[in-house]
């Protein structure tokens, strides 16, 4: 970094936030997705104001500055791919109010998801979006990405609570966006144009989210199925029947051995898929359609179908499905997860393909995910030294989003673009979309000083890069 640059910044943030060495620069080189990147700097703010000046600063110099949670993005959201300055947005976490009578949380970026969901479930409220990583993901990141989970299907995703913003754009400037109010069409929805923009249109310093009244009750099943199909009958014949449950999660037999590796607990290794469906609401509604439920598990091939009559044992349900990631990464060193997405009614034809490309390259390829919203995710386990099966990734992964966009599906349900699915863009949105996009970028950002090579392919790429 230059020395200039150095200096002015030094104006704004104090040394001991301000880190250079390589140790520490190497800390924020990675993420929870593929790929390292390292940066010139790393700047700790701890308000607005700092980073408004900050990013002044960068605008003056040309340095790219990129916002960073936690690191826990699954498409490469906070990498530093052109090198300049990462900015860890982790101090923000000053502001956390439960606004009971409004139904509010007002919260900082770096607040950490899950706190959130404890905080409004002690005022007797409920914050839906609830992704794995909620115990160690900020909020920030949570709604730069357009996160979700499990919930999404009932509930949708982080978008659907997010009404307020208070935002550093490109430029430097504090806006806010949004407000307190559940109805508002004042102008332009810059609040929904924010979220998932995955920090490529400003850089969120306050939020005001959403709260809903915490569900009475809640019941959970789990279902064994010894043929995958017949598990993805049994989700789209009990969303055909009229019932909405708040969560419908698939294991397939790769995910149910690698946990029962992990942390044995009796799962049955010979099914080649898992379903497992909860119920929330009122406690007499509840009853009804969770045998209801059953019952269609049952019809569609079931092998096994368990209600849990406990708290416990709704907890030994969920832990299996809680288990999947740690589990899986003990398959081999390098993950490589996607969570293409399709409509409801092609959840069998993309389990089929899904199966279809994993015989095809012969990988290690695993389905779990949130497969009442058409969420699924597969997440090829490989070595990335293994140059020769790291070029049948590249392919598996090509052909796994050409399957979702042509059963008419989307590259991504909740993990965003990023740098990973950014080659693929054009083929689900067309190329004047894509254009539009990269239109609305250079009008708020026209020095690209905001996390460039997010999104938005390199001229000519066509197709994932993972090894070179």
């Amino acid at each position: 970094m230059e020395k200039e640059a150095l200096v002015d910044l030094r104006q704004v943030i104090p040394g001991d936030r301000m880190f250079l060495d390589l140790a520490e620069r190497y800390c924020y080189s990675y993420d929870a997705s593929f790929g390292e990147y390292l940066p010139e700097i790393v700047i700790q703010p701890k308000n607005a104001e700092e980073i408004s000046e900050v990013v002044k600063l960068a605008n003056t110099h040309k340095i790219p500055v990129y916002p960073r949670g936690s690191g826990t993005s699954l498409s490469g959201g906070p990498l530093p791919v052109k090198g300049g300055m990462v900015l860890d947005m982790t101090l923000l976490r000053d502001k956390m109010i439960i606004d009971r009578e409004n139904m509010l949380a007002i919260v900082s970026p770096g607040v950490i998801t899950a706190d959130i969901h404890k905080k409004a479930e002690e005022a007797g409220l409920f914050y839906p979006p609830d992704p794995s990583s909620s115990n160690v993901a900020t909020i920030g990141g949570n709604l730069l990405e357009n996160s979700s989970g499990p919930k999404g299907l009932k509930y949708g995703t982080t978008k659907e609570y997010v009404i307020g913003l208070e935002v550093v754009t490109p430029t430097g400037e504090i806006i806010r966006t949004g407000g307190k109010t559940v109805k508002n069409v004042t102008g332009y929805d810059l609040t929904r144009l924010i979220v998932g923009s995955e920090g490529t249109l400003g850089i969120v310093t306050e939020a005001i989210i959403r709260l809903i009244p915490k569900p009475q009750s809640k019941q959970t099943f789990v279902a064994h199925f010894n043929h995958l199909i017949d598990s993805g009958h049994a989700i789209t014949s009990i969303l055909s029947s009229g019932i909405l449950p708040s969560a419908l999660e698939l294991m397939d037999n790769a995910c149910i051995r690698a946990v029962e590796s992990y942390r044995p607990s009796g799962l049955p290794l010979q099914a080649e898929a898992i379903l497992i469906i909860e119920i929330d609401g009122h406690p007499l509604a509840i009853e009804e359609e969770i045998n209801k439920c059953a019952d269609i598990c049952r019809a569609e091939g079931a092998s096994y179908v368990k209600i849990a009559e406990t708290e416990e044992e709704r907890q030994t349900i969920w832990s299996a499905r809680k288990l999947v990631s740690p589990a899986i990464t003990q398959m081999g060193p390098t993950k490589i997860s996607e969570d293409a997405t399709v409509p409801r009614s092609q959840i069998p034809a993309m389990m089929e393909r899904l199966n279809n490309i994993r015989e095809k390259y012969g990988l290690n390829l695993v389905v779990f995910g949130h497969a009442g919203d058409g969420n699924l995710h597969p997440n090829i386990i490989t070595d990335k030294r293994n140059i020769t099966e790291m070029k049948k990734v590249e392919l598996a992964v090509s052909e796994i989003f050409e399957a979702a966009i042509e059963l008419g599906g989307t590259l991504s349900g909740e993990h965003g673009i990023g740098t990973l699915k950014s080659p693929y863009m054009e083929m689900e949105l067309g190329i004047t979309g894509v254009n539009m996009m990269k239109k609305i970028k250079e009008a708020w950002d026209p020095n690209n000083i905001l996390n460039p090579g997010k999104i938005f392919p390199d001229k000519g790429q066509t197709r994932v890069v993972l090894v070179t």
